[in-house]
């Protein structure tokens, strides 16, 4: 399977969607647990929340395999993006509740195999956010890239208590102008029945803080959002229509917003 699908788009501005894949290749799947095979870390149904952003004029690049194969969003060398906190690995050898991928300790990925993984799926990726990016910019001038994320709202291994609905990052402001992470914070902030916040927990993964380059007008902006402002957080983590018609719109005006400053 290619590592990803990708929409072109009129506009200057790229959504990211690295860890909404569910593809596990069979023979790596006979080696993970029964509960593993589920991926239940994926960022679930973010295809369906943004399907206005093609209309915009957006530009797409959705992941297709699990982020327990490869995750996009990590350094390619396997550095920690968050030091001293935990986190998963470029491979993942345990889930986002700290329990074991692998049926047997022995099946781990190697050395090897996580290289065939990153030239067969992750570079390529990347590739192609590269060159859109690149393409972006000289039509227009300026890009906006957008990456998009959702995690379940309690999860004790990464961060205390419940998790702000919107979680806006820019790498601690070096990702994106000022102006723009104030813009889309007044948004977020003014979502009736929802929380938010910009550089808390979730600062902007490696695709952020990699890709956003200010003063080459390359502006990237990480919106991490809580699974439960649109969907059921446990099995069978159905997509729920009328919960997510109370946050799409607003974030609708967040991307119309990371929108007009790429055109302004």
């Amino acid at each position: 399977m290619q590592a990803f699908h990708f929409h072109q788009g009129t506009q200057p501005l790229l959504i990211s969607m690295p860890h909404v894949g569910t593809h596990v290749p069979p023979a790596l799947a006979l080696r993970l647990t029964d509960t593993a095979r589920q991926v239940h870390d994926t960022d679930w149904h973010l295809e369906r929340l943004y399907g206005f952003a093609k209309e915009l004029g957006a530009s797409l690049l959705i992941a297709t395999h699990s982020r327990y194969v490869i995750d996009l969003n990590r350094d390619p060398s396997g550095a920690s993006l968050y030091p001293g906190q935990s986190v998963t690995g470029l491979c993942p050898v345990d889930d986002f509740d700290n329990q074991p991928l692998y049926r047997d300790p022995q099946d781990v990925p190697t050395d090897v195999e996580i290289a065939e993984r990153r030239d067969s799926i992750w570079q390529p990726y990347h590739q192609q956010l590269q060159a859109e990016l690149t393409r972006l910019k000289a039509v227009h001038g300026k890009a906006v890239l957008w990456d998009a994320h959702s995690i379940r709202s309690v999860l004790p291994r990464f961060f205390a208590g419940k998790l702000p609905d919107l979680n806006l990052g820019s790498g601690n402001g070096t990702s994106c102008d000022p102006t723009l992470s104030a813009a889309l914070l007044a948004i977020a902030e003014s979502a009736t029945g929802h929380t938010a916040v910009l550089n808390g927990r979730f600062k902007g993964g490696y695709i952020t803080r990699q890709y956003g380059q200010p003063a080459q007008n390359i502006h990237a902006i990480q919106l991490e959002m809580t699974q439960c402002s649109y969907m059921q957080e446990a099995m069978p983590f159905d997509y729920l229509p009328e919960v997510a018609a109370g946050i799409q719109p607003h974030l609708r005006r967040m991307v119309d917003a990371a929108l007009a400053f790429a055109r302004a």
